[in-house]
């Protein structure tokens, strides 16, 4: 790793919605699905949901926007017509450049 690999930030891409009553489970499914068609770039997918709702957030790193943009390709948009309908509401999705990045100091069990 060289100075350069420190001044590249990753990206997020940040959807929030609201699914149908009782459509949570079905929409996780097909996020799984639509995660595991991702290949260059992607660093990492975290789904959120808001705890007694059908509210979830869906937060996934990539190395670049230009990775994020390749994975969205026919497996994936398959997968996103098929969610789609589950939505109460259209999500809302934006895209974050990752600035700061602080990891708990844990102290790690030493077996003696």
């Amino acid at each position: 790793m060289d100075f350069q690999d420190f001044l590249r930030h990753q990206f997020a891409q940040v959807v929030i919605g609201e699914f149908k009553p009782g459509k949570f489970e079905a929409a996780k499914k097909l996020y799984e699905e639509a995660v595991l068609t991702y290949n260059n770039g992607f660093k990492a997918a975290y789904l959120l949901q808001e705890p007694g709702t059908d509210k979830g957030i869906s937060v996934i790193f990539w190395e670049s926007v230009e990775d994020m943009t390749a994975n969205q390709n026919e497996a994936y948009q398959h997968i996103l017509k098929q969610m789609m309908p589950l939505f109460a509401h259209p999500p809302q999705t934006t895209t974050y450049e990752l600035v700061c990045e602080m990891k708990s100091a844990e102290k790690e069990d030493k077996v003696d």
